[in-house]
């Protein structure tokens, strides 16, 4: 039995790790020159596989686009801060910071949602599904900050999700273009700090009941 499940824990492990190299290479290639550079025989070639293996483990291009676009949202956050807001504050630093060292993952998924306005509308659904998991995980922390009495009553938690998509986003693209001189870990902080400010209750506001 033992050696069973060692056997079955290696296959696994391999598994896993031809996943990896193959969305280490799509990312690459995205970064580089967008989705249309992406084929199952070029991300397999790119990988160090044949085309079969690639087809074998996401069947189609598209369905390699929708593993590429979770692959490539996968940052860690910490989540140690005792509010709402400043779990959502260390959420936004997190996010900028990442692109200190411009890397690979953050330049394909820009590229990736610039596409699915426009150039590649395939990955607009890919992305509405995305997107509706991120208003829902920020909306969230904001509903804890009302809850909490850290986040201001003002405060609509949908429509502040959608702002601060659009501005993390936004942002993001101009330090990877036309921003490249700021200091992300100093910029990072100051945009959280804005977020803040911009969103904290007024020390006016009564706190909330005790549940």
């Amino acid at each position: 039995m033992t050696e069973a499940r060692s056997v079955r824990r290696t296959q696994a492990e391999r598994r896993a790790e031809t996943r990896r190299r193959v969305l280490d290479a799509a990312t690459s290639l995205v970064a580089a020159h967008g989705s249309r550079a992406v084929s199952l025989a070029a991300v397999g070639e790119a990988a160090g596989y044949s085309r079969g293996i690639v087809n074998h483990h996401f069947g189609s291009k598209a369905r390699l686009l929708e593993e590429l676009i979770k692959h490539t949202q996968q940052f860690d956050v910490p989540t140690d801060a005792p509010t709402g807001l400043g779990r959502l504050t260390q959420f936004v630093e997190a996010y900028l910071n990442g692109m200190q060292q411009r890397p690979a993952r953050s330049e394909a998924f820009l590229k990736l949602w610039a596409e699915s306005a426009g150039a590649e509308p395939t990955l607009a659904p890919l992305f509405a599904e995305r997107d509706a998991w991120f208003r829902d995980f920020l909306a969230q922390h904001i509903r804890d900050g009302l809850g909490d009495g850290s986040i201001g009553r003002h405060v609509n938690p949908q429509f502040a999700a959608v702002t601060l998509i659009g501005q993390l986003r936004g942002t993001a693209m101009m330090l990877f273009s036309t921003a490249r001189d700021l200091p992300v870990a100093e910029f990072s902080a100051d945009v959280a700090k804005s977020v803040a400010r911009s969103l904290a209750a007024p020390p006016t506001q009564e706190p909330p009941l005790p549940a």
